[in-house]
């Protein structure tokens, strides 16, 4: 069975990735989510990887805060697209999230998505449109949504008062 893995640093991390999981569920995308960190357990992250490899897993989405380097330790383990969510909460506001997911070795990529929900949100995008290369049921999905998009944001236009 074809899924996304969402893996996050620790469970403080859950009510942001949770974005994440609620926009693939409106998609009908499966997915799996774990705990894991690349710091206090490197050895049960490789593995989860492997196995996730093995079972499905066809996009890694990986949620840290602080320095934590979740994503590149997951990419470090797979050759399968890997989404990286920085996260705030600490001290630098998520600014050393960032660096530590964007700033990989060239030939190890992870594509890097804005701190917090925005990212989350934006790495279960990201995960749709990827599977929808090879599903064309998903990209007319997509397509919907960008109208429904499109339509909420006419409507909203539309309530807006205009004095000149």
């Amino acid at each position: 069975m074809k899924f996304v893995s969402i893996i996050m640093g620790s469970k403080s991390d859950y009510e942001i990735v949770n974005e994440c999981a609620k926009i693939l569920k409106e998609f009908g995308v499966a997915y799996e989510m774990i705990i894991s960190s690349a710091h206090r357990s490197p050895k049960r992250t490789a593995e989860y990887v492997a196995n996730a490899e093995k079972k499905g897993a066809q996009v890694f989405i990986c949620a840290a805060g602080m320095a934590a380097h979740l994503a590149g330790a997951v990419a470090a383990n797979t050759t399968k697209p890997v989404l990286g969510i920085p996260l705030g909460g600490s001290a630098l506001g998520g600014m050393d999230a960032l660096y530590a997911t964007v700033q990989m070795p060239g030939g190890i990529p992870v594509a890097t998505l804005a701190i917090g929900k925005a990212g989350a949100k934006n790495a279960a995008f990201l995960a749709v449109q990827i599977l929808a290369l090879s599903d064309e049921s998903l990209a007319a999905k997509l397509l919907a949504n960008r109208a429904q998009q499109a339509e909420a944001l006419q409507k909203d236009s539309q309530n807006i008062e205009v004095i000149l």
